[in-house]
């Protein structure tokens, strides 16, 4: 089979601004095509000439015109003026350089039922149609007054039988419907003249209300979009893939942003098919698969000498030891166990420009995975930039693109250079280490905390790269307002990553983005099998932990029926706990130092799912009571000289 390449295209309603902004950014992020949307049109100040001409300079097909409503099944006169209304847009289409127009079905109260009625009715707009040179396209709403289902609109096109007049199908009306997509497998792909695509998170709303507000790209929901768009494959459709996203945070986002956002969204979707249905027609970039990531190999933070020196003695207080200096560069590796913090105080690097921006910020994830240029490749093939830097003497050239955020991502394999980076770029120092290890393992998870209309593009950004699923958003009520969380993990446990999405500056993770001018990683969780016993060697060591309320205890006592011994042991050491089917689950906290960075040690028992979502009131109210109201200068909030207690046993 001859394959086509994939032809990737937008609807202008996707985005925020004018049209002139709109092509811009879908230029920019590399589509191939667009959907002229008839309001952004109406409001632009030029007419379909300097519209198709601009579609020109920006390399852009115009693939689709679109709405055209109210047209099937009426009555006269409503009939005659529909077709009076379909012969000026077909000027407008002429004058435009587009040769398909998008008709929906009629939502008119006056509106006829009757299969072969608007079957007529569209054979005689496809007669019309192609004396222009013209196609027309069948979309069935979903909340269409007698058409709401793609295999009634396909009935009518069937019926009408002309050459011109073709099936539009759309992701979002079918599935959204709950309708078996596989039906569509039935349909001739040289009848399908369009493909819209759309995601969306399931709520058990009005239906033209949901569309109209919560779509998202594909991958981004919670439709079958895959299942979906395997069923169009099958029918040999190698036409134009197009998104129609009606989406609020959209509209009022970054136009360059959602634009990259959804072509990465078609080309990670057409990768899932391509794998999943090897015969389809459309032939999806070259990419390797998703990659299956092994853990955090190290986190790094930037800093300047002070917040160096203090970040040490945390990490000190919390078992690691200062285990190697870099060979050309100011960066010390602390390790316990498989946990690993690098803190580059170089000012002549990324670090040093990242801690200009961000002040003292966890710059870099280095990430285990099975092939790290793969990784990189995969990346690349997605839409993500690429970094580098120059090396210095003795330094690997390791794998590395930018995250989302700011931030970089390298990635580590166990190729025979990068699996000896450790021995190569960093020489052993003499270090007397913590009076305890702790017992920590290695990291559990990754918080990374953005506006909350960000979430989408950063979990986009992780499941079309990694191996991971999300797991269902979940509301964290601060008291300063929510905090939306949503966990990314793998299927295994080995990487996972919480992901805070704050509405307002007045939360705690709110105030870390102000603060912090838009910093990513707000906590690190680092894993220990024995949380009492870490516990111990923590208190031991000077570690202060942040303290939680009596009240916590005593409703933990009612709420799980805790050994009273057991709840005396978990307040003593400001331990938080939670349990679902699977196991329990035990935290403990650092307090918040720099601009609401904290560390937490968690131990999961059992099969425990989750992250302590529960606990996330109280640990937050905690935070807040130690950094102080907002506005409170830096230097009188909570800080890392109050995370190691004056003297041991004592308070700070």
């Amino acid at each position: 089979m001859t394959r086509a390449p994939l032809k990737t295209s937008i609807a202008t309603v996707c985005l925020a601004g004018d049209l002139r902004e709109k092509l811009s950014a879908i230029s920019a992020a590399g589509f191939d095509g667009i959907e002229i949307f008839e309001q952004d049109f109406i409001a632009f100040e030029h007419g379909a000439r300097e519209v198709a001409r601009m579609a020109e300079g920006h390399g852009l097909e115009i693939t689709l015109f679109q709405p055209f409503r109210d047209f099937e099944g009426l009555p006269e006169p409503l009939r005659a003026r529909a077709f009076d209304r379909a012969e000026r847009k077909f000027d407008l289409m002429e004058r435009m350089g587009c040769d398909l127009v998008l008709v929906c079905s009629s939502v008119h109260p006056e509106a006829l039922g009757g299969i072969d009625r608007m079957a007529d009715d569209f054979a005689a707009l496809g007669e019309r149609a192609a004396a222009r040179g013209l196609r027309v396209g069948f979309e069935a709403l979903a909340w269409g007054r007698h058409v709401n289902d793609h295999r009634d609109a396909w009935e009518v096109v069937r019926r009408a039988d002309h050459p011109s007049v073709g099936l539009i199908v759309d992701s979002f009306h079918t599935l959204g419907r709950g309708i078996d997509p596989d039906t569509i497998r039935r349909i001739p792909g040289d009848k399908i003249f369009f493909v819209q695509l759309a995601d969306a998170p399931k709520i058990d709303m009005d239906l033209l209300y949901w569309s109209r507000h919560f779509r998202c790209m594909p991958g981004e929901g919670d439709l079958d979009v895959t299942g979906f768009m395997r069923a169009v494959a099958a029918t040999g459709y190698a036409g134009p893939l197009s998104l129609e996203v009606f989406n609020d945070q959209f509209r009022g986002g970054s136009p360059r942003t959602i634009a990259v956002d959804g072509r990465r969204s078609l080309l990670h979707l057409m990768d899932q098919v391509a794998r999943l249905e090897p015969e389809i027609a459309i032939s999806a970039p070259p990419m390797p698969p998703r990659i299956h990531a092994r853990g955090v190999s190290f986190v790094e933070f930037a800093a300047d000498e002070g917040e160096a020196e203090n970040l040490g003695a945390l990490l000190r207080a919390m078992g690691f030891r200062r285990e190697g200096r870099h060979v050309s560069k100011a960066v010390d590796l602390w390790r316990q166990g498989e946990a690993r913090v690098a803190v580059n105080t170089d000012r002549d690097s990324f670090a040093g420009a990242a801690h200009i921006a961000h002040g003292l910020n966890v710059c870099d994830l280095g990430l285990a995975v099975d092939d790290a240029q793969a990784t990189v490749a995969r990346a690349r093939a997605l839409g993500a930039a690429t970094f580098a830097q120059a090396a210095g003497p003795g330094e690997l050239d390791i794998p590395a693109i930018r995250g989302v955020g700011g931030g970089v991502l390298h990635f580590i394999d166990g190729s025979s250079g990068l699996a000896q980076v450790w021995e190569t770029e960093f020489r052993p120092v003499e270090d007397d280490g913590p009076a305890r290890p702790a017992g920590l393992t290695g990291v559990d998870h990754v918080a990374q905390t953005m506006n909350y209309e960000e979430m989408l593009t950063w979990s986009l950004f992780y499941l079309s790269l990694f191996e991971v699923e999300k797991q269902p958003m979940v509301d964290v009520v601060d008291p300063g307002g929510l905090v939306r969380s949503q966990a990314i993990e793998a299927p295994d446990g080995a990487l996972r990553l919480t992901l805070n999405g704050a509405d307002t500056h007045r939360t705690f993770a709110g105030r870390f983005i102000a603060d912090s001018f838009g910093s990513s990683v707000q906590h690190v969780a680092f894993a220990s099998p024995d949380l009492l016993a870490t516990a111990e060697a923590l208190a031991e060591n000077g570690f202060a932990p942040l303290p939680m309320p009596d009240n916590y205890y005593e409703d933990l006592s009612a709420r799980f029926g805790l050994d009273d011994a057991y709840v005396a042991r978990l307040r003593a050491a400001s331990i938080l706990y939670d349990q679902d089917a699977g196991g329990r689950f035990l935290q403990l906290y650092s307090r918040p130092f720099g601009d609401g960075i904290f560390f937490e040690i968690v131990e999961r028992q059992g099969a425990y799912a989750g992250y302590g979502g529960p606990n996330a009131p109280f640990r937050v109210a905690a935070q807040a009571r130690l950094m102080g109201p907002p506005g409170l200068p830096r230097d009188a909030r909570s800080s890392m000289d109050d995370q190691t207690r004056t003297r041991k046993g004592g308070r700070p």
